[in-house]
């Protein structure tokens, strides 16, 4: 054990006299965080040093992944949002891009119809759901998915803004090599430390990867079927509710405030239908369905299409906390399952803004009493009915979407 130690920090010091004084500095703080926290950490867990030092080897922080804090310093919403599902809600939607997801699922489904439906007995979740995420995270397992786990996870787990979350998560991954799941050199991942052909990230891979198979292993780079399975298994345990939809493209009349919008403002949805909202499609709402809860969701507020969404839309968000996500999964789903059916409304133009303008405009709105769910400088629901509530007060016609006028006004 005393000679991988030896290597490993005879590899670390050759890559010290290359790095500028900077990133030297850092990385030689990553190197004692290894050595003196993350390593005891590891050790109480059962990590064998030899596993520790195999997944360190060679590894120094990555310093040019997003939303890194430099130690010492204060962690603030960055100015920049890198993640797509945060921008133009419109763009998420390319069509190519959703067209290229629901194409692909319905091959998939086509060819793999029996264990999909094995997979939909046991966890009561629809095929068309299981691809379409599937297609979205790894384009069907042939996206290149390129970057070293542990060089991310554990970059994240010293520097990153949610550090804690990471520290978790290089735990896990630690965990998933000693316990045999997968070796170093495999554990490949995107920026963000996700893994596999369903991006789960470590702790996820242990709690709810399922060997659908019965190869004696949950094998989420290799196996369709496993990786399916492991999709449904998450979903099922995140509370899906078999036999319910995920949510309906609706029209919102006017005098219905978009304001009620949130998970945490349901009605039954014939009341919301009492209240004038109809679907896109002309036809009622399914029976079944309309005895039950619904939610209100305008991602674009005025400015996009707007849905009544059931509990399972909110499944679909544990999956990948953004609304947009869990509704390109809905949408994409229903293409796989209907036909090629795009929204019926449009995604209309939005201000360009920068994440640090709308967390300003988010400090604004907190300081006149307004539960925006924090400033991070991302236009969530709570964000989006704030800012709805604000303008009618203030004798504006309710958005319920940030602009370059708010930020002014607020920020």
């Amino acid at each position: 054990m005393r000679h991988l130690a030896y290597a490993l920090c005879l590899s670390l010091a050759g890559m010290f006299a290359a790095l500028p004084a900077a990133a030297q500095n850092v990385t030689a703080q990553f190197q004692t965080w290894l050595q003196n926290d993350l390593w005891p950490a590891a050790r109480a867990r059962g990590i064998s040093q030899q596993t520790f030092n195999a997944a360190f080897n060679g590894v120094s922080p990555n310093l040019k992944l997003p939303d890194l804090v430099t130690p010492g310093q204060t962690a603030e919403p960055p100015r920049v949002q890198h993640q797509a599902e945060f921008g133009a809600p419109g763009n998420y939607f390319a069509e190519n891009t959703v067209a290229g997801v629901s194409s692909g699922g319905r091959s998939r489904v086509a060819r793999l119809q029996q264990p999909l439906d094995a997979i939909e007995r046991r966890f009561g979740v629809p095929a068309g759901i299981l691809v379409a995420i599937w297609g979205r995270e790894s384009g069907f397992g042939g996206a290149n998915i390129p970057h070293n786990a542990f060089e991310v996870l554990g970059t994240k787990a010293f520097m990153a803004r949610r550090k804690d979350m990471f520290r978790e998560e290089v735990l896990a991954a630690l965990e998933m090599v000693q316990r045999g799941h997968v070796s170093v050199s495999a554990m490949k991942s995107s920026w963000a430390g996700a893994l596999g052909q369903p991006q789960f990230l470590p702790t996820s891979y242990l709690k709810y990867a399922y060997d659908a198979d019965g190869d004696g292993r949950a094998d989420i780079w290799d196996s369709q079927v496993d990786t399916l399975a492991s999709i449904a298994n998450y979903l099922a345990a995140h509370g899906w509710v078999k036999g319910r939809d995920w949510g309906f493209e609706v029209t919102v009349p006017d005098s219905v405030s978009c304001a009620l919008e949130g998970p945490d403002r349901g009605k039954r949805i014939s009341e919301w239908a009492s209240m004038g909202i109809t679907r896109v499609s002309g036809r009622p709402f399914p029976d079944h369905e309309a005895r039950q809860e619904g939610y209100l969701l305008m991602p674009a507020g005025r400015s996009g299409p707007a849905f009544i969404v059931t509990p399972n839309f909110y499944v679909l968000k544990e999956y990948n906390e953004s609304d947009l996500y869990a509704l390109f999964v809905g949408h994409a789903a229903d293409r796989i399952a209907y036909g090629d059916r795009r929204f019926a409304s449009s995604w209309g133009s939005v201000d360009k803004l920068y994440r640090s303008d709308i967390a300003a405009m988010q400090r604004g709105l907190e300081r006149q009493g307004y539960d925006v769910g924090g400033a991070d400088g991302l236009p969530g629901f709570r964000t989006r009915r704030s800012i709805g509530d604000w303008q009618a007060k203030n004798g504006r016609a309710p958005t319920c979407f940030p602009d370059a006028g708010l930020v002014r006004s607020l920020g």
